[in-house]
């Protein structure tokens, strides 16, 4: 029964989907939700460091419970996304409605999409890391795909790494170094697996032609099935998803850097380099992406069995919170720099 828990990451989507069947003021319930109820329900909710046992742990892997909850996202996904894109088409919402509901279909296909992409694209079956690039798809991101695999987690807590956020930086800037940086990265990055395999640039083979070609069909079928309009709703939805996502990078990463050592080379990821959070709450909307520094330490390990160490460093409040202060720079610094003495 323990496990039942994640069903409440289904809240977010059904909070969207009454906006988008009420309209009016539940235009903006998930709005309210992640940045209003969340925040507050965090300080009453419990943090726990309990971890699975290390006998359980294989046999909660196999669990196909698990990995249904996270196959059920992608219609959810695609099924709001098409509603939302249809009403703005009808062209029947105020403005009001509007941007309510664009940010909270934007908080799905940030949440839904990537978040569940991202654990997706950990896996090692193909078929899972197929669903994980369709995950991607609304978002406009699917060359994270690359980047966060064969990039990222090379590179994190290191100058070479566009997602890792410097001291000092503020989130508005890091948005702009993240998203441009981790597109090219992944351009580079692919150009550098086919270059070893003896395969041209220009071939098929190359995954960012593909996934810009998949890209640009789905904005052209979103324009003749729908209209213009729904076209800008399409992107607006993938600017907040994507967003949402960076400000999460910016969090998870925050100052934290790897020592180089005299090769040149940086000494290899460890705990201490992603900051971890044990906030019931945040764990369970986000699948437990908040114990990241588990996640960085050993990448395929799944999600529910991901663990707290004691050597990781703990963010003084849970994701929803502290996104909602990085987005306000001066209070992320006054609070984040009291800890990071405490994880060199």
């Amino acid at each position: 029964m323990r496990d039942l828990k994640y069903l409440v990451a289904y809240i977010l989507p059904f909070t969207t989907a009454l906006g988008l069947y009420w309209q009016g003021g539940w235009a903006w319930a998930s709005v309210i939700l992640i940045f209003g109820i969340l925040p507050v329900l965090e300080i009453w909710t419990p943090s726990s460091t309990q971890n699975i046992p290390p006998l359980e742990e294989e046999n909660r892997s196999k669990r196909w419970f698990f990995n249904i909850l996270l196959y059920l996202n992608a219609p959810l996904l695609f099924i709001i996304v098409a509603v939302f894109l249809m009403q703005i088409t009808a062209g029947s919402l105020s403005l009001s409605e509007s941007i309510g509901l664009t940010l909270s279909v934007g908080l799905v296909v940030g949440t839904c999409g990537i978040n569940v992409a991202h654990e997706l694209g950990h896996r090692q079956n193909r078929y899972e890391q197929l669903l994980s690039k369709i995950l991607l798809l609304p978002a406009l991101y699917m060359h994270f795909f690359i980047e966060h695999n064969r990039g990222h987690h090379k590179h994190v807590a290191t100058p070479l790494d566009p997602a890792t956020a410097k001291k000092g930086e503020i989130v508005y800037v890091f948005w702009f170094r993240s998203v441009i940086g981790s597109y090219r990265s992944a351009w580079k990055l692919e150009a550098e697996r086919l270059q070893k395999d003896n395969i041209s640039f220009w071939s098929i083979q190359n995954e960012m032609i593909q996934f810009t070609f998949f890209q640009v069909c789905y904005l052209l079928a979103i324009v003749l099935l729908f209209n213009l309009n729904a076209f800008i709703g399409a992107v607006a939805v993938a600017i907040v998803g994507f967003l949402l996502l960076e400000t999460v990078n910016y969090l998870e990463h925050y100052g934290l850097q790897r020592k180089q050592l005299a090769s040149g080379r940086y000494e290899p990821v460890q705990p201490e380099h992603s900051w971890n959070s044990n906030h019931e709450l945040g764990r369970i909307f986000l699948y437990e992406l908040t114990r990241h520094s588990d996640h960085h330490f050993k990448a395929t390990r799944k999600y529910q069995v991901l663990r707290h160490l004691d050597e990781s460093p703990q963010l003084p409040y849970g994701y929803p919170t502290s996104l909602l202060m990085s987005l306000v720079p001066p209070l992320w610094f006054y609070v984040m720099h009291r800890q990071l003495p405490q994880t060199k």
